[in-house]
C-alpha cells in the first residue's frame, strides 16, 4: 500500500512517500499505517518553484545536515559533528553559513542530475540560498518527522547536546529573523524553532511492541524522548495506533450541536476531495476521528476490504499530522460511508444522544423574523431557475443576518447534499465567502429557516423549528 506523510510549515513542505514492511505490521487496521520502506522524499521551498528529491540516502542526508546545521546555529558555537558531515565525501547534503541571515543549502549532483530544482549540468550540485525563516522551517519540519513515530521509526540521529553555557544566541537569531519573515505566523514558527535548544529532538530506535490481544488495554507510544523543556511542545505528544486507544487518553465529544456542527466540517472535508467514485468494490465504511476543529486526527476501517481499498478515498491526504495534535485534545468520532453508488455519508459514530441544537446567537423578535422571512423567500425565489431532477424534496436550514444576507446553509436530507447545485444557496454563499465550503458566520445574531425545494417546482421557506 503506498503511503504519504507531509509535513508542512509556511516555507517548507517535506513529503515522504513509501510503502509499509507487511512483514513487521502487525495489524492491518492500524488507524495509521507505519512507512518503513522510502521510495520517494521531496523537499519543497518557499519562493523555489521546483522541489529537491531523492530516495533514502538523500533523505538521511538531508536530516543529518539540517540536524546539526541547526544545533551549530542555534548554540552559535561550531559544531564538531556539522563539520564531520561536510568534510564526509559520501554525504550528499550540507548546509553553510553565509551571513546572519542567509544559508547555502548544498545538494550533490548525484540525486539531482536528471530533474532537481531545474539543475542542468549533472556536474555541478545545486545551491539554493535559505534566510533564517526558511531554514527554521525546514527544521521544524524535519522535527515533525522525528514526532512521527509510524515514519522510517527506525531512523535516528547521533547529536550530542551544546552546553546552553555556550549558547546566548537566541535573540541574536531573533534578531536576524525578523528582517527575512514575510509574515508573523513564519515568525511564530521560528520563535518556536529558537525554544528546541541545546538540540533538535531526536527519536530513539523504537522497539517494536508485543501485539496485544483484543482485551488489553493499548498503551500509547511516546513517538520522542523529551528534552528538558518547561512546557511541553506539540511534538512531544503521544502518538496512539488506534482510536480506542486514543480515546483513552483524551476526552471525547458527545455534545450533540458541537457533534452536527463537526459532522457537517468534515462532509465539507471529504466531499470535494473524493474525485473518483467509480472503482469501490463495495461500500466501504471508516471509523473517524476529528479534533475540535473539524480537522481528521485518525481513521479506522471496519473490516478487511476497507483496509485494501483505502487508498480508493481521500482520508490519507486530509489526515492531519498527528505529532501537531495538541495534548489532551479532545476528539470525536463518526462513521464515514463512501458507498459504491458514489454517495458520501457521515454520521456521529454513536448518532446523536438527543436532538442537536443550532448554536450561536439567534434573533428573536418575530417581526423580524417574519420580515426576513419574506425577503429570503424572494431572494431564493428571483434565483433559482433550473428545472428540478430531483424526485424528493430537498431540505435545508439557512441562515440569515439582520440584513437578510445569507450566513449559513446545512442540507438536512441525503437528496439534499446529492443535489445542492441544482439550488441557488451555494452561489448566494460564494457571493459572500467566497467559498462554498467556508466556514459559516457565526459571530452575529442569525434566524434560521427550513427551505424545501419541491420537485414540482415550489418553495418554502418557514420559520426554523429545531432538527428533527
Amino acid at each position: 500500500m503506498n503511503i504519504q506523510r507531509k509535513y508542512s510549515l509556511p516555507n517548507c513542505t517535506l513529503l515522504l512517500e513509501g510503502l509499509s514492511d507487511m512483514t513487521r505490521t502487525a495489524n492491518f487496521q492500524e488507524l495509521r499505517p507505519e512507512l518503513s520502506i522510502l521510495v520517494n522524499a521531496e523537499c519543497h521551498l518557499s519562493n523555489y518553484d521546483q522541489p529537491i528529491s531523492g530516495g533514502r540516502e538523500f533523505f538521511e542526508s538531508l536530516v543529518r545536515a539540517v540536524s546539526a546545521y541547526a544545533q551549530e546555529v542555534l548554540s552559535n558555537i561550531p559544531n564538531p559533528q556539522g563539520k564531520k558531515f561536510e568534510h564526509q565525501n559520501s554525504e550528499l547534503v550540507e548546509l553553510q553559513k553565509i551571513d546572519s541571515n542567509r544559508h547555502r543549502l548544498i545538494v550533490h549532483s548525484e540525486i539531482t542530475a536528471d530533474n532537481q530544482g531545474g539543475n542542468n549540468n549533472p556536474g555541478q550540485p545545486l545551491q539554493i540560498v535559505l534566510n533564517t525563516v526558511q531554514l527554521f522551517d525546514l527544521v521544524e519540519a524535519v522535527d515533525q518527522f522525528f514526532a512521527d513515530s509510524q515514519t522510517l521509526p527506525e531512523l535516528s540521529l547521533e547529536l550530542h547536546p551544546v552546553h546552553r553555557s555556550y549558547g546566548g544566541s537566541s535573540q541574536i537569531l531573533l534578531k536576524q529573523a525578523i528582517p527575512a519573515t514575510v509574515g508573523v505566523s513564519s515568525l511564530a514558527v521560528a520563535a518556536v524553532a529558537f525554544s528546541l535548544i541545546p538540540a533538535p529532538q531526536i527519536r530513539p530506535p523504537q522497539v517494536k511492541p508485543e501485539i496485544q490481544s483484543s482485551t488489553s488495554t493499548p498503551t500509547p507510544t511516546a513517538s520522542i524522548t523529551p528534552t528538558p523543556t518547561t512546557t511541553p511542545t506539540a511534538s512531544e505528544t503521544p502518538v496512539t495506533k488506534d482510536l480506542e486507544a486514543l480515546l483513552k487518553t483524551v476526552p471525547e465529544i458527545t455534545d450533540p450541536s458541537q457533534l452536527r456542527a463537526l459532522n457537517r466540517q468534515v462532509y465539507n472535508q471529504i466531499h470535494p476531495a473524493w474525485t473518483n467514485r467509480s472503482e469501490l468494490p463495495e461500500d466501504l465504511v471508516y471509523r473517524l476521528g476529528v479534533a475540535a476543529d473539524g480537522s481528521i486526527v485518525g481513521y479506522k476501517a471496519v473490516n478487511q476490504k476497507a483496509s485494501d481499498a483505502i487508498e480508493k478515498t481521500p482520508l490519507p491526504k486530509l489526515l492531519y499530522n498527528p505529532a501537531n495534535r495538541l495534548p489532551n485534545e479532545p476528539i470525536a468520532q463518526f462513521k464515514v460511508v463512501f458507498t459504491q453508488k458514489g454517495v458520501l455519508e457521515i454520521s456521529p459514530w454513536l448518532g446523536y444522544a438527543k436532538t442537536p441544537e443550532v448554536t450561536g446567537e439567534k434573533i428573536t423578535d418575530s417581526s423580524k423574523i417574519k420580515d426576513l422571512n419574506q425577503k429570503l423567500y424572494s431572494t431564493i425565489r428571483q434565483n433559482w431557475s433550473v428545472t428540478p431532477t430531483f424526485a424528493k424534496d430537498l431540505k435545508y436550514r439557512v441562515a440569515v443576518n439582520k440584513e437578510g444576507v445569507i450566513a449559513d446553509y446545512e442540507p438536512l436530507n441525503q437528496v439534499a447534499f446529492d443535489h445542492f447545485r441544482e439550488t441557488p444557496l451555494p452561489q448566494m454563499f460564494q457571493s459572500v465567502y467566497g467559498s462554498n465550503v467556508a466556514a459559516p458566520d457565526n459571530k452575529q445574531p442569525l434566524a434560521h429557516f427550513q427551505v424545501v425545494f419541491t420537485p414540482k417546482g415550489e418553495l418554502k421557506v418557514n420559520p426554523w423549528k429545531g432538527y428533527k
